[in-house]
């Protein structure tokens, strides 16, 4: 699916049609995550970029259409998510993995989501990454 239009006389509906959905499903899923991992409003924003307070509460309230980077950084949150679930049966010890210390140099002794909240998307990429090879993928 493609969330670019065209510009000029011939605007294609449904590639816009389907970016808005796709935004939608990706909010509806991150959102569903960050219930699940006790994410607050603050870290929320982060990880969705740090858009303008009444940009993030419009997406909450009513959904609305996400830049690629966005699209980018929910992805990555749905693969540490599912590689989460994999790597712990339990889903309580998978969601409370994201706020305990880790060792890994990659963390440095902080969490990974102390890591997630640096605010680049590389960093969310990292965990992804790091979870993937743990779980031989």
């Amino acid at each position: 699916m493609s969330l670019e239009t065209t510009t000029g006389n011939s605007t294609n509906n449904q590639n816009v049609t389907e970016g808005v959905d796709q935004s939608d499903v990706a909010l509806r899923a991150f959102f569903g995550i960050a219930k699940v991992w006790g994410l607050n409003t603050e870290e929320q924003i982060a990880l969705l970029g740090k858009p303008a307070r009444s940009t993030y509460f419009k997406w909450k309230k009513s959904s609305g259409q996400l830049s690629k980077d966005t699209l980018e950084r929910i992805s990555y949150l749905l693969g540490i998510f599912r590689a989460l679930e994999i790597l712990f049966p339990d889903a309580s010890s998978a969601d409370a993995w994201i706020r305990r210390p880790n060792d890994a140099p990659l963390f440095n002794g902080q969490s990974a989501l102390d890591r997630m909240l640096a605010g680049s998307v590389s960093d969310l990429f990292v965990v992804r990454r790091y979870l993937d090879a743990q779980r031989g993928g």
